[in-house]
């Protein structure tokens, strides 16, 4: 085991005092000698840290202590040595950007896959109702270009923002299929399954958790290369360590 805890989350739910909670997050977390990102908004939270397991876990059960965050679950991954430079507590309008105010995952979360069950469904090729499966990386192209789904839909959007427009240009695509959208960690396909369910498309759901909760759930079955994180690591394998060069992809792979 490497000595280093690596935590990724995020909670959509109601905040009304963001700016107090960043002075007692960032007190609480400097305390701790951690390092990484919290991004806080009206809408939730979304965190990357990093420090002594025992410390980082500490941080999270001090989190938990306040119920709007009792649901609150990390992905955990481990590395040799902090991958932050710092640390930085946030207050920004969305903790991921869209654009798009009517869509509140903080009002009622998108429906749901288990990693787990879309693995049986690639196996498959189809869902429990006989629909066709098709993955939707709603990712930027510069992080698809670390790995994907095998024959993933990926839309060249080069931030997220940019996602709605291409919904709407390519929906007819989708009609009559069970889309799936993914992420990193689940952040941005929670808000893009809400999102296409308003566009009019039917039968979406999230891949919950994301990326990394497969990676730790299923592994790489199904999924070429690896996967990208906002930190020093730069890329996770499918076994949650550092990726090597050697098992990146394009982003025009099939």
């Amino acid at each position: 085991m490497k000595p280093i805890l690596n935590i990724s989350a995020y909670l959509f739910v109601p905040l009304t005092d963001t700016l107090a909670l960043r002075e007692s997050i960032r007190s609480q977390a400097a305390g701790l000698a951690l390092k990484g990102t919290v991004l806080l908004a009206e809408e939730g939270i979304n965190l990357f840290l990093a420090g002594e397991p025992a410390k980082l876990r500490a941080f999270v059960d001090w989190l938990h202590e306040d119920t709007r965050f009792a649901a609150l679950g990390p992905k955990e991954s481990w590395s040799d040595s902090v991958p932050f430079g710092k640390l930085l507590v946030k207050v920004k309008r969305e903790i991921i950007r869209m654009n798009h105010p009517t869509v509140r995952p903080q009002a009622g979360r998108a429906p749901a896959v288990s990693a787990k069950t879309l693995a049986r469904w690639l196996d498959a090729g189809h869902d429990d109702e006989g629909r066709p499966v098709v993955t939707l990386d709603t990712r930027n192209e510069f992080e698809i270009g670390h790995g994907r789904f095998h024959k993933a839909i990926d839309w060249h959007i080069t931030k997220f923002s940019e996602f709605p427009a291409q919904v709407l240009a390519h929906k007819h695509e989708l009609r009559g299929k069970r889309v799936v959208s993914y992420c990193t960690g689940g952040i941005r396909c929670e808000k893009a399954a809400i999102f296409m369910a308003e566009a009019g498309i039917e039968h979406v759901v999230q891949l919950d958790g994301g990326i990394l909760k497969y990676f730790e759930e299923v592994g790489g079955q199904h999924y070429d290369g690896g996967c990208f994180v906002f930190d020093e690591r730069e890329a996770l394998d499918p076994s949650l360590r550092p990726q090597t060069q050697e098992l990146r992809i394009a982003s025009t792979s099939d």
